[in-house]
């Protein structure tokens, strides 16, 4: 099956951005536009007319591809239409793509299905990664950053950071950041020597997970930094100049609540720069 890349569209200056971001991959798009139905009563009023169903039904994929196709001629890009719930509809269309590529915010009532609680959703139950993108995105030519956790390190998280490093022809910096050893919170002394024996420990560790990547990604420059402090907060200051954060969302088989990790939770909230969170066992 050919690689592609599926966009949530909705018309918002966010998922527009999101449409040109993905553009950049150099893959197939599938611009993909959910109308969700509307009670009978409310559909007759002037707002859900005919004329703004036919507005966002045709008009704004059409002229969102259009600009696509003129500014990427190498991009082979398509257009669908498809109703239902947004969050289940998006994932349902992106269940065979290489990723799914929305709008970090989106318009109220009618066009915007790109909200926060709609795209949350999507993080927290697509089986593909996600990348939420903002519409003041910065460039494409800072680092991608990865945020990793040493202890249940993923081959999928760490070959899609590599994978899209080296597509973009930009350096790897890989974050991994750990809490206060418990006794600090009981008021007793840090133990200095302590803290660097467990700093040098981890940044074997990180190494040597990182060995094959490094091996396969030869043309990847690599900056991998281990740091003492909350995962959250060092992932986001280390991110202030990437072009894209990595991280990570362990699958849940619960249907309900959206379960993402207060890292990449963080990540989603904090970061400028465009979110990748790709789901692993």
């Amino acid at each position: 099956m050919p690689r592609n890349v599926t966009v949530g569209l909705d018309g918002s200056p966010e998922s527009l951005a999101a449409a040109e971001w993905a553009a950049t991959l150099g893959l197939p798009l599938t611009l993909v536009q959910v109308w969700e139905p509307v009670p009978a009563p409310m559909a007759q009023a002037p707002l859900f007319g005919p004329e703004t169903h036919q507005h966002w039904t045709d008009r704004i994929p059409r002229e969102a591809a259009d600009g696509l196709r003129r500014r990427h001629p190498e991009i082979e890009v398509t257009t669908t239409q498809v109703t239902g719930h947004p969050a289940d509809a998006l994932i349902e269309a992106a269940k065979d793509a290489e990723l799914l590529v929305l709008g970090s915010r989106g318009l109220g009532g009618i066009g915007g299905f790109m909200v926060g609680s709609v795209g949350l959703s999507v993080v927290a139950h697509a089986q593909r990664p996600v990348v939420l993108v903002k519409k003041d995105a910065p460039p494409a030519t800072g680092p991608v950053v990865l945020g990793l956790d040493t202890d249940h390190p993923d081959a999928g998280l760490i070959t899609f950071a590599f994978e899209t490093a080296a597509r973009r022809a930009v350096p790897l910096r890989v974050v991994h950041a750990w809490n206060p050893p418990p006794y600090i919170a009981y008021g007793t002394p840090a133990d200095p020597a302590l803290h660097e024996t467990l700093l040098r420990g981890d940044a074997e560790r990180l190494a040597e997970i990182l060995r094959p990547w490094r091996h396969d990604f030869p043309g990847v420059e690599v900056a991998e930094q281990v740091r003492f402090g909350n995962p959250a907060v060092r992932l986001v200051d280390d991110a202030r100049d990437a072009s894209l954060v990595v991280v990570g969302r362990r699958t849940r088989h619960n249907p309900f609540g959206t379960h993402i990790g207060h890292v990449t939770h963080a990540a989603l909230h904090h970061c400028a720069a465009p979110v990748a969170v790709v789901p692993h066992d």
